[in-house]
């Protein structure tokens, strides 16, 4: 062919057409729920290789421990009667640091807006523009 080549671009995220890996089956029905929401996402974005299966699965079973501890303080109610009086439910102590757990990881992941890939500032600052503070 004569003449100038067309200038490649490359696609990013676009270049993994296989399916999300399957669900482990020793996870909670809570976790596999959540691994079947992100893994097509994380897949389709070509960051769901063998070095980040343990990450999400980590991720799966922290977002799944913050669902039933959840469920179980709407059944029994978010404080609980001791010898010493009201306490909060144990589950709640569970789920904070679920939640902590599963916020750290999904940013491992970049499943947070400010970590995915292309999602900055479009002038290359950090978005706090003088005139914002101003």
């Amino acid at each position: 062919m004569k003449g100038r080549k067309p200038a490649l671009k490359l696609i990013v995220g676009c270049h993994a057409p296989l399916k999300a890996p399957s669900v482990p089956s020793w996870l909670t029905d809570h976790a596999k729920a959540e691994w079947r929401r992100v893994a097509p996402v994380l897949k389709s974005r070509g960051v769901l290789g063998a070095d980040m299966m343990a990450t999400l699965e980590s991720y799966c079973i922290a977002a799944g421990q913050v669902r039933e501890a959840e469920e179980t303080m709407q059944r029994e109610g978010r404080t609980v009667e001791t010898a010493q009086g009201v306490k909060a439910h144990p589950a709640w102590r569970i789920q904070a640091g679920a939640m902590r757990e599963a916020r750290l990881l999904a940013a491992e992941l970049g499943l947070t807006p400010h970590r995915r890939p292309g999602e900055t500032a479009k002038d290359g600052g950090d978005g706090w523009d003088a005139d914002l503070l101003a």
